[in-house]
């Protein structure tokens, strides 16, 4: 029989690349998500908000899945709503789900905030050593990532279902109006400059910019989690997902400006993030859209000014050790300089950027 996917935040970057992964595989896949977003072609819609119990039970009531997977999450003003929200929707979901997950899969996506701490509690406490592995546990702060898992773990004991949790970095891969998109932010700002002869500054920390760095393709992290569905040696364990190689980003910068046939500023005498620098980019990027005909001409559903300051503003460096996922059988690759292209070329023929 045709094996049943539920993905609870399919209209993601991560929910979208699974989705497709998940169907050229064969499998039938379900997406349950607050319904903000398009979902893949294809896929199965399910709407409800996640954060009320009641409306999830209603909605999954006839849902059996071979495999539940976590994609999602809601900002929210401080890191203890962040665990009350987000913890919360984990368990409306497992709790609606119940018996019925008996014997299946639940995969939880996390990220680096694991080892790095929130975005509050960023280059606050010891950081531990690079690169980042899974053994080296949480640290002593309050995270919703943590909350997220304890959920998983607690519904696993309860209903017998396997588990995986995997921590990829920044996600490189295709979704209109995700809050955490640092390759579409990227490409918006490259033409913004390339259109208004603004400088192509790299908007983060000296140390980002000097020091080693990884990212994730959304569509590697979609095969890890493929594998961990199925894979012996992945039941029940935690696993780092990014691309495999290693970067610069004094060395990616200037790659990723001749791209779009424009100059990578030198770095800046002190940093330079975006979201301080942007205030024109929502009438420039209007002209733009409407002079290209392109598909969206909001810019605040294309770039998330703040998280990609977040993530190259970060005081540390930051890369993962993937020995793990290797040793127990998992040997995706990207290379991060085509992971970066292909988005980009994804990116026009969906005319979100000009040719």
């Amino acid at each position: 029989m045709q094996k049943h996917a539920l993905i609870v935040g399919i209209s993601g970057v991560i929910g979208r690349a699974l989705a497709e992964k998940l169907q050229q595989e064969g499998w039938q896949v379900t997406g349950l998500s607050r319904g903000r977003g398009a979902i893949p072609e294809g896929c199965r819609s399910l709407t409800a908000d996640l954060t009320d119990a009641n409306a999830v039970s209603a909605v999954l009531a006839k849902e059996k899945p071979d495999a539940l997977y976590f994609s999602v999450w809601s900002r929210q003003e401080n890191e203890k709503e962040n665990i009350r929200v987000n913890g919360g929707m984990v368990r409306n979901v497992i709790e609606a789900l119940g018996d019925r997950l008996n014997g299946a899969h639940v995969a939880l996506v996390t990220g680096l905030k694991h080892y790095l701490g929130p975005f509050e509690a960023y280059g606050k406490g010891a950081v531990p050593v690079t690169p980042f592995r899974e053994e080296q546990g949480r640290q002593p702060v309050d995270n919703f990532y943590y909350a997220q898992e304890d959920e998983v773990f607690a519904g696993a004991e309860q209903y017998g279902y396997r588990w995986s949790v995997h921590r990829p970095h920044t996600i490189i891969g295709y979704a209109l109006g995700n809050a955490m998109n640092m390759g579409q932010t990227l490409a918006v700002y490259a033409n913004l400059c390339r259109e208004k002869g603004w400088p192509f500054i790299f908007p983060g920390s000296p140390e980002q910019w000097n020091g080693l760095a990884d990212v994730t393709d959304a569509s590697l992290l979609a095969e890890q989690l493929f594998w961990a569905t199925t894979a012996k040696e992945a039941a029940n364990q935690d696993f780092n997902a990014v691309n495999g190689d290693v970067f610069r980003w004094n060395w990616l910068w200037p790659r990723l400006a001749a791209y779009f046939g424009i100059e990578a500023a030198a770095y800046p005498a002190q940093i330079m993030p975006l979201e301080g620098r942007m205030q024109d980019a929502e009438e420039a990027w209007r002209e733009i859209a409407a002079r290209e005909n392109l598909l969206e001409a909001d810019i605040n559903k294309l770039a998330s000014w703040w998280h990609t300051d977040a993530d190259l503003g970060r005081p540390m460096e930051a890369f993962t050790d993937m020995s793990k996922s290797r040793k127990a059988g998992f040997t995706g690759y990207r290379a991060t300089l085509d992971s970066f292209i292909s988005l980009f070329e994804k990116l026009k023929a969906e005319k979100v950027i000009p040719q």
